[in-house]
């Protein structure tokens, strides 16, 4: 059974993949925080601004089998014969639920799966496209990935402590305050002008903002 909070297209907001059209699949849970505000202040990751609780966003439900789950993710896309079919598996913690029946289900129905994860637990065979999103001291144990993004600054995970880990993209994320839902958001500014700093010092790395928060979508 896969536990699904929304699933939705929209354009890919943020890293290497910037302004593609992408069907976003957002898993239901995580394993660093259980998404109840009550519990933040104590949880490993501490500054998440998505809500992954549940079943009952927009295209959220259960689905029972690989294909089932697959079919509705891919009715999101306008056409599949054409735009080079795109989704986004996210979360939470999309690597709790994601495996490989549901890799080659999603395959079979010609999209191309995408995989955004906090790096903890291991990635099945298969995924086209994987970004590592480590987040304060858990503990990373994927070495190899296609993007990894960091959110900057944290002090448990500064850039230095990945360095280890081969990427094809290397991205800062200026970190955002939780708390801000729209405005002016003073506390991400100054991150962002700390993380051009830093990309302009360690050219490795280069600095990727939310374009679909700059833009006004989802």
């Amino acid at each position: 059974m896969y536990k699904v909070k929304e699933v939705f297209y929209t354009l890919q907001g943020e890293g290497a993949q910037a302004g593609r059209p992408a069907v976003f699949c957002r898993f239901a849970k995580c394993n660093l925080w259980n998404g109840r505000e009550a519990d933040r202040a104590n949880a490993v990751c501490q500054f998440c601004d998505t809500d992954f609780v549940g079943t009952d966003g927009e295209g959220g439900g259960s689905f029972a089998t690989p294909e089932a789950l697959a079919d509705h993710v891919a009715a999101f896309w306008p056409d599949l014969q054409q735009g080079a079919p795109f989704v986004v598996c996210t979360g939470g913690e999309p690597l709790l639920q994601l495996d490989e029946p549901l890799l080659a289900a999603l395959h079979d129905r010609g999209l191309t799966v995408a995989v955004e994860t906090n790096g903890t637990l291991p990635a099945p065979a298969g995924i086209d496209w994987l970004c590592v999103s480590p987040k304060a001291d858990a503990k990373v144990v994927l070495s190899t990935c296609d993007e990894l993004k960091l959110v900057y600054p944290q002090p448990l995970a500064m850039p230095e402590r990945f360095a280890h880990i081969q990427a094809r993209h290397y991205f800062l994320s200026p970190m955002a305050s939780h708390q801000v839902i729209a405005g002016d958001d003073p506390f991400r500014s100054s991150n962002t002008r700390a993380a051009i700093a830093y990309c302009m010092a360690h050219p490795r790395w280069r600095l990727t903002v939310q374009m679909h928060k700059l833009v006004g979508i989802a």
